[in-house]
Parts: C-alpha cells; sequence; structure tokens
C-alpha cells in the first residue's frame, strides 16, 4: 500500500489555510491515525470537518482539529464594553419562551437555549420538537435579536436548504426505471470533497459582492470548483414520489402521487468559510462567559455586522442555485420540467417583523413558517417527509422544524449498528441507498410523526415525500 502524502495545497482546497496551524496539526493527526487509508478518504474526512465540526467535538482523535474550526484565534479588533465580558441577564429576568415536543428534547438543549435567552441583546425565542444539542443556538434554536446578528446562530453551513421538484410522472416510473434512475443520481450528482471536472455556468460568481467583499473574493474559484455539489454528513439528493394530500394546495395539484426530487445542502466551503471568518470577529469584539461564548454577536450597525450580513446572503443565494444546477442536471435525464417547485433556508437570519418591530430572527435547524409560507420537513432515508404550509404562529416567532432531529451522536450510532443490519432494515424498506453510513441510520433520528405532530399548531400538512433512491456522500 502506497503511503499516505498529504500536501498544504490539498487542505487549501478543503478549507485549510495553507502553512496554518489547523493545516499543520490536521497533516500530523492524519498521518499518525489514518496512514493506513487512502488519500481520498483522507481528505474527504478532512473536509468534513472543516465543513461541520460540532459533529467531530466528542472524537477522541479528530476532536483537536476541529476545536480549531470551532474556536479559532481572532484578530486584534477594537472590542464592545471596553473589552470587558459582557453579563448575561439574570437567569430571573429572561423571557419565557416555548419549547414543542419538550419530552423529546435533551436536557443540554434547553440548556443551551437557556444560556442564549439571557443575551442583553434577546427579543424573543422558541426550541422547535427536532432539538438536539449543537454549539451556540441549539439545532432546532429561534431566536430573535435587536440589531444584532450571531455567526453561530446561523451555523456554519449557511443557508441550508430543502429543495423539492415535483413531475407529472407516475410512481411506477420510478419502479420501472430504477436502474437508470440510480445511474443518473451518480452521474449527476457530487458529495463531500468531490466535485464536477467541469461544473455548469453559475451565474451567481458574477455578483459584485464577489469583487467588493474580500473574504468572499478569495472564496470564488473554490465555490466555482464546488457549483452543484452537495456536502456531507446528512445532505442528500433523493428520487421518491409524492404524495399530495390536501386538495386545497397552492401548488395548484390534484391530490394524487408523483415523481419527485428531493435535495438538501448547503452553501459548501464559501458558507463554512465565511462563518468561520466573522465567528472570530465576533468573538473577539462582543467577550461573553465561558457558556455563551459561541453566541458572540456583530452589530448591524458595525462594519463587521454589514459584511457578515451580505456575505451570509450571498451564501444562502449560492445554496440556492446550487440546488437548482442539481434540479435542472436530473430534469434533463428525465426528460421533464417539474410542475411544481417547494423550497426552503434553514441556517440563516432574517430580519422580519415580531412583536411590532423589525428584528433579526435566526433559525439554527428551523424552518420559516409565516402565514401561508411553504416548506419540506424531511424525516430520514425510511420515513416519509412533509411538505407543509405555515401558520405564522408568533409562539414559535413563525418556525417549525427542519426535520426528524437526531437523538443519537454519529459516533454513538456507529457503535450501535453493523452494516449488514443497514444494508437489511434499507431492503426491508425498499430503499436503495447509494453511499451514506452507519452515521445516518435512521435509528439515529427521532420519530418524525411524534415531531409533527408536536408542531400541529405550526404548520398545515400539503403532501408528504416518500423517499426511493437516497444518494448520499461516501
Amino acid at each position: 500500500m502506497a503511503k499516505l502524502k498529504i500536501r498544504g495545497k490539498d487542505l487549501e482546497k478543503i478549507g485549510y489555510p495553507r502553512g496554518s496551524k489547523v493545516a499543520s496539526l490536521a497533516i500530523n493527526v492524519m498521518m499518525r491515525h489514518y496512514k493506513k487509508n487512502n488519500k481520498g478518504f483522507v481528505l474527504n474526512l478532512l473536509e468534513q470537518i472543516a465543513q461541520k465540526p460540532e459533529n467531530y467535538k466528542d472524537d477522541e482523535i479528530l476532536n483537536q482539529i476541529a476545536v480549531e474550526f470551532l474556536e479559532p484565534e481572532a484578530p486584534i479588533i477594537e472590542p464592545l464594553n471596553n473589552g470587558e465580558e459582557i453579563p448575561l441577564i439574570h437567569p430571573s429576568q429572561i423571557q419565557e419562551y416555548k419549547i414543542y415536543g419538550g419530552k423529546n428534547i435533551e436536557q443540554t438543549a434547553r440548556q443551551q437555549m437557556d444560556v442564549a435567552m439571557r443575551l442583553p441583546i434577546v427579543a424573543g425565542g422558541a426550541l422547535m420538537p427536532d432539538a438536539h444539542t449543537g454549539f451556540g443556538l441549539p439545532i432546532g434554536g429561534v431566536l430573535a435579536t435587536n440589531n444584532a446578528v450571531i455567526p453561530y446562530g446561523v451555523g456554519m453551513d449557511i443557508g441550508c436548504r430543502m429543495c423539492l421538484s415535483i413531475y407529472n410522472m407516475p410512481p411506477k416510473y420510478l419502479q420501472q426505471n430504477s436502474h437508470q434512475l440510480k445511474k443518473d443520481l451518480k452521474d449527476q450528482t457530487r458529495f463531500g470533497s468531490r466535485s464536477f471536472d467541469k461544473p455548469n455556468q453559475a451565474k451567481i460568481l458574477d455578483r459584485p459582492e464577489f469583487k467588493e467583499l474580500e473574504v468572499v473574493r478569495k472564496l470564488k474559484d473554490k465555490a466555482w470548483r464546488q457549483f452543484g455539489s452537495s456536502g456531507s454528513g446528512n445532505h442528500f439528493v433523493e428520487f421518491g414520489i409524492v404524495e399530495i394530500t390536501e386538495p386545497d394546495n397552492e401548488l395548484g395539484l390534484a391530490p394524487k402521487e408523483y415523481l419527485a426530487v428531493l435535495s438538501h445542502s448547503g452553501s459548501r466551503g464559501l458558507g463554512a468559510n465565511i462563518a468561520q471568518t466573522y465567528t472570530r470577529i465576533a468573538k473577539e469584539l462582543c467577550r461573553l462567559p465561558k457558556a455563551a461564548q459561541h453566541l458572540a454577536w456583530l452589530s448591524l450597525d458595525s462594519e463587521a455586522g454589514q459584511e457578515y450580513w451580505i456575505a451570509m446572503n450571498l451564501a444562502g443565494d449560492y445554496a440556492s442555485e446550487c440546488h437548482h444546477d442539481i434540479h435542472r442536471r436530473l430534469s434533463a435525464k428525465l426528460g421533464e420540467k417539474p410542475i411544481a417547485v417547494v423550497e426552503n433556508h434553514h441556517n440563516f437570519a432574517w430580519k422580519e417583523q415580531f412583536n411590532g418591530k423589525e428584528v433579526i430572527v435566526h433559525r439554527k435547524g428551523a424552518t420559516p413558517a409565516g402565514k401561508g409560507v411553504l416548506g419540506v420537513i424531511p424525516g430520514s432515508m425510511t420515513a416519509p417527509g412533509f411538505i407543509v404550509r405555515g401558520k405564522g404562529s408568533p409562539l414559535s416567532i413563525n418556525s417549525a422544524s427542519h426535520g426528524a432531529g437526531r437523538q443519537m451522536s454519529r459516533g454513538k450510532a456507529k457503535v450501535s449498528f453493523t452494516n449488514k443490519f443497514m444494508r437489511q432494515y434499507l431492503r426491508k424498506a425498499g430503499i436503495e441507498l447509494i453511499g451514506g453510513g452507519l452515521d445516518e441510520i435512521p435509528m439515529a433520528y427521532k420519530n418524525i410523526h411524534q415531531v409533527m405532530a408536536a408542531q400541529v399548531e405550526l404548520v398545515d400538512v400539503l403532501g408528504k415525500f416518500h423517499p426511493k433512491i437516497v444518494r448520499m456522500d461516501r
């Protein structure tokens, strides 16, 4: 077996600045613990760590790399409060916030939300039924703030989103052409560190922000290389069957079954690097107690706050265009145009009205559910997703869950099940999986039906998406 060789230029392509401390550390760790693995596997793993370091905080070996992304060295910038630690509101004085599906939410996620509600900039909050522990805000946390944005309240994968294309094609098409559809998914999608040799034209890269904003100007080439590709972890592209159940729907679709494509992914290296850069700046500007350090904010009256806001919106639009590229590729293979499309961000911040004034609403793993707003809430590989219409509940700050939510860590899932068990389970459920791993086994997720039952006040269900052929990283 050839000796593993990793160079600085290899790491630079996947988000590790050449000559940086984290790049040197990554090489040392991989050479010590992964020298028997091939280069492609190692680079894919390192990119996953860079994009979602929170997934590796409990790994005995890889956590030392992850922590460099979670708590990087900050530049020297004039801080708020004369550099003194900003005190949190006393627990007895914090606003009450609504928790949906509380009995299935772990205590650490609640504790994180309690800390977030103690920030002096908070205008309101809510915890969705798919909530679980994250960094800063819990996944499934919704936080409204006054004229301030929290980079880690948005998260590393800025603008991560769902996109559903529905075709006027019968379900039997999938059954009769499953072999060809699997081939199309393999040929027309890329995941993790893999990208297309010749990405399609990306009009988003012509945006003036790529010239005017230094942080994204440096990332333009990377954004082009990764255009139309998907991330690792829980990101996917699926063929499945949509079942429209609500006759009175904004999609104009009759209640019956249709062929559909559903994708879940975000802004790739572009978003991850924006998040890392402005989290560093926020932590230096806004010193908080240790329990709240990942909730450091940027005032929207500041230059850094305005830069982040512009970059965040660019990353969200880039994520959307990547989904559109994926769906165009698959539509071309089907020889059909979709008759309806539903898409929505999560991991984002919006300017919205709340209690009669404009606030910044952070939805870290939460779906916008304003009155009449459409969205998609996925389940797992074997559980249905739901096409929903928001009811505009003020208690949830116009939000709903972004999925079923994890009930088991990735590490625990890997040691709790075997690949053989997973294959048998998926076969019995009628699911064909391309790629994927034990960390995404359906048992690692909460029961989507219980999650949906906990948020009947928040959304109406228009239909369901039943996955059949699932494509993920590996």
